[in-house]
């Protein structure tokens, strides 16, 4: 889901919510789970992930991140695998009462050096990827009623 275009979040916005705001949370509240995908700016998360997740948040009762769980994906071109990114959200899935998936988790380095465009083009990885995608497909079936009564 694109996320960048969301205007940020604002409290006094509120009384005359956004229309994208509504779109978003809309889709959100729909959704079964969240899967994340996030690169690494200065060892946290983008600010418009950031603002995602406030808008999402908004109000305090009426958040669309209740009890979904959640799986994180980190990734950089660097050699850490976005290790910070990959944690400092999983902070901020706490307090959003989002079961983040524990294991496995999974934070690609080197990014640049497995694509070819679009194109994933290193095995190992892609395996890598398919282990967690059947992991994250688990974890989202344990809560599967919680998230259902949430929305």
């Amino acid at each position: 889901m694109e996320i960048g275009a969301l205007p940020l979040y604002n409290m006094d916005l509120e009384a005359d919510v956004p229309a994208p705001w509504r779109g978003f949370r809309d889709r959100i509240r729909r959704a079964e789970a969240v899967l994340f995908l996030t690169p690494e700016y200065n060892r946290s998360v983008p600010g418009v992930l950031k603002n995602a997740l406030d808008v999402g948040s908004r109000p305090p009762q009426k958040s669309v991140w209740t009890a979904k769980p959640a799986g994180v994906i980190s990734v950089t071109t660097g050699l850490l695998g976005a290790f910070g990114a990959n944690h400092h959200l999983r902070q901020s899935l706490v307090t959003l009462d989002m079961p983040a998936m524990p294991h496995p988790e999974i934070y690609i380095a080197r990014a640049a050096e497995l694509f070819d465009g679009d194109r994933l083009i290193v095995d190992d990885t892609r395996a890598l990827l398919r282990d967690f995608l059947e992991a994250f497909e688990r974890w989202i079936g344990r809560f599967a009623n919680v998230s259902a009564q949430a929305r």
